[in-house]
């Protein structure tokens, strides 16, 4: 099995700041991230993404976060709640836009039976989406709730394929197949070390730019689509700098060229894993966060989620191999091409794949 190029394999990178060890959303401690794939005969290309943020309970124990919608055509299941309290209790989930319920319903399944919610009786799940219809049946039931639940439940850390996999199978940008990609950032603030990870659901158009260089593209490609963006970190943020942190990451976004167009679904969620502003039900009973870093400390991360961000939709399309499939608006068989080598721009040096 061939390893999937990333954009460091050509000797680029966005901006600056050093990289974690996997520079993947689960270079911050705890983050683990659960893919379903789904390719069956010619007409499924789906499947389901999970970012479980923390080892624990996390309807007792949750965490504070924050929500950025740039251009809202689109659904994203718990917005509101966490608009409202800056704060999350479930996995979060990504998956294609009809299967936003079942998704839904997957995270209520899994969390209602971990050991000491045997009383819970609301729940917050949090559902992001694209749609995937240009080479997916998405009118199929696919992923199916018990599917959805297995992203999840094989949720872990370490490396994250990107991609064709999980929620990312039947997603393009920029007229090409695309996927999940994920980047990382180690920053310094306050004079504390942290770490900043990134996870996108690319589909969506524009002109492509690979770190400022114009990218071949199809003119005629549809610049309409969507993209979810996750941003994990173990540095100690409240609800509204995490907020103010997922804007950034659509700064990242227009670096790789996109047409932010009027049916566009663009949204960035962002959470904090640190112990000292974790909610537990003591802390919501009471004396709420621990101490936060200031507002004039956060800018070295507003910096990591921009860098972070557009190197993860650059390996999100370097990772996906060209893709048949099947148009659900057209009823017609389709295909979408692979950011291949010839499309680079004049001079940049092409890796291999190795196995």
């Amino acid at each position: 099995m061939e390893s999937a190029r990333r954009l460091r394999d050509f000797g680029l990178a966005p901006g600056s700041l050093p990289i974690g060890p996997l520079n993947a959303i689960t270079d911050v401690p705890g983050v683990r991230v659960g893919q379903v794939t789904v390719i069956e005969g010619e007409r499924l290309r789906t499947g389901a993404t999970a970012i479980v943020p923390h080892d624990g309970n996390l309807c007792r124990d949750k965490l504070p976060a924050g929500l950025a919608v740039f251009n809202g055509f689109g659904k994203f299941a718990g917005a509101t709640q966490v608009q409202e309290l800056g704060e999350i209790e479930t996995p979060i989930v990504l998956t294609n836009t009809l299967a936003v319920g079942r998704a839904i319903e997957a995270i209520n399944r899994w969390t209602l039976r971990q050991p000491g919610n045997e009383r819970v009786v609301s729940l917050n799940a949090v559902v992001g989406e694209t749609n995937d219809a240009r080479l997916n049946d998405i009118r199929a039931g696919r992923p199916t709730v018990e599917e959805i639940v297995t992203a999840i439940e094989t949720a872990q850390p370490g490396p994250v394929a990107e991609g064709a996999v999980g929620a990312g199978t039947g997603t393009v940008a920029f007229g090409l197949k695309a996927g999940i990609g994920t980047a990382s950032r180690r920053v310094e603030a306050a004079g504390r070390p942290y770490t900043l990870g990134v996870l996108v659901q690319a589909n969506y158009g524009g002109e492509l730019s690979l770190t400022g260089l114009r990218v071949a593209t199809d003119p005629a490609h549809d610049r309409d689509g969507s993209i979810v963006i996750v941003l994990a970190t173990d540095a100690p943020l409240g609800a509204e700098t995490l907020r103010r942190l997922a804007m950034r990451a659509f700064a990242g976004v227009g670096r790789t060229g996109s047409a932010f167009s009027n049916g566009s679904g663009d949204y960035a969620l962002a959470f904090s894993t640190a112990l000292a502003v974790r909610r537990t039900p003591q802390r919501r009973r009471g004396l709420g966060d621990g101490a936060t870093l200031g507002n004039d400390a956060v800018s070295p991360l507003f910096a990591a989620a921009i860098e972070a961000t557009e190197e993860a939709v650059v390996n999100a399309l370097l990772a996906a191999p060209a893709m048949d499939g099947f148009n659900a608006a057209t009823g017609k068989p389709s295909h979408f091409d692979a950011l291949s080598p010839d499309r680079l721009p004049a001079g940049l040096p092409v890796p291999p794949r190795s196995p």
